[in-house]
C-alpha cells in the first residue's frame, strides 16, 4: 500500500505539490487527473525517488522512502514498472533486447531465458513474432505495448501509466485500457494511471484522484465524479473552458 501525506516539493521558488494527501491500496487502479501543470508526473517522480520532497511523508509497504539512501532507492524501483508516454524504446536495441533489458542489467538470467521470457510478456500484450524488429518498424500502439512489456518484465508489484493512450486512435486507445486491465488480473499488481483520457478511466479505474494546483481536490469512484458538485472535478470532465480551473 502506497500512503502520501503532506506532500510537498517546489522548484526555484514556485510551488508545485502543495500538501497533498492520498492512499492507495493493494490491488486496486488508481487513476490519476487534473489540468495540465497541476504536477501529476512530478508525483509519479516521488513515488519512484527521482525527486526528493521539501516535506511531506512517502510510505510504500510500511517504510517511508523519503529517508532512503540512494542505494536503497535502487531496490525500491524494482517494486515499479513504468509505461512512458512516448513508450521510450531503445531505437539501437531490437524489441526483445528492450523488454529483455531489465533483466539483462539486473539479474544474472542466460540470455537464452531473458528472450523465452520476453516472449511470453510480449503474447501476454498481445505482440508476436516482433522479437527481432526495430522499434522504427513498429506503429504508435505497438511501440506501447512494447514499453508495457518491458515495464512489466521483471512482474513488479506497483506499475505507472504515464498519459497510457496520449496520441492513440480510438480503437487502439481501448486496447491499451483492455491491456492494462489484463495485467492488473494476471499479475496482481497496483496500477497507477496519470492520464486526461476520460474514456480510458471510467474503463480502468477503481478510483479517482484529480489533482488541481498540487492537491487532491477529488477522491471517489468513477460513478462518483459523474455526479458530483465539485465545481472543478465537474468543469475537468466536461472539459469545459469556463469555470474555477485557469490556464
Amino acid at each position: 500500500m502506497i500512503e502520501i501525506t503532506g506532500l510537498k516539493k517546489s522548484f526555484k521558488g514556485m510551488p508545485v505539490l502543495t500538501g497533498l494527501d492520498l492512499t492507495i491500496q493493494d490491488d486496486e487502479t488508481m487513476a490519476v487527473i487534473g489540468p495540465s501543470g497541476c504536477g501529476k508526473s512530478v508525483l509519479l517522480k516521488h513515488l519512484v525517488g527521482l525527486l526528493r520532497p521539501d516535506e511531506g511523508k512517502i510510505i510504500i509497504d510500511g517504510e517511508d522512502i523519503t529517508r532512503y539512501s540512494d542505494s536503497k532507492l535502487y531496490d525500491l524501483r524494482e517494486k515499479f514498472g513504468m509505461l512512458f508516454q512516448s513508450a521510450a524504446l531503445f531505437d539501437s536495441l531490437s524489441v526483445g533486447e528492450n523488454v529483455g533489458l531489465w533483466l539483462k542489467e539486473h539479474t544474472k538470467t542466460p540470455e537464452t531465458e531473458i528472450a523465452v521470457k520476453a516472449d511470453r510478456i510480449l503474447n501476454l500484450v498481445g505482440l508476436r513474432d516482433v522479437m527481432e524488429k526495430r522499434p522504427s518498424e513498429l506503429s504508435g500502439g505497438m511501440k506501447k505495448r512494447v514499453g508495457l512489456a518491458r515495464a512489466i518484465i521483471n512482474e513488479p508489484k506497483y506499475v505507472l501509466y504515464d498519459e497510457p493512450t496520449t496520441g492513440l486512435d480510438p480503437i487502439m486507445s481501448d486496447i491499451i485500457n483492455d491491456l492494462i486491465i489484463k495485467v492488473r488480473m494476471e499479475l496482481k499488481n497496483t496500477a497507477i494511471v496519470v492520464t486526461h483520457d476520460m474514456a480510458s478511466v471510467y474503463k480502468v479505474a477503481d478510483r479517482i484522484a484529480m489533482m488541481h494546483q498540487g492537491k487532491i481536490v477529488f477522491l471517489g469512484k468513477p460513478d462518483d465524479i459523474k455526479t458530483t458538485d465539485n465545481p472543478l472535478a465537474q468543469q475537468f470532465i466536461q472539459g469545459k473552458a469556463q469555470g474555477p480551473i485557469r490556464l
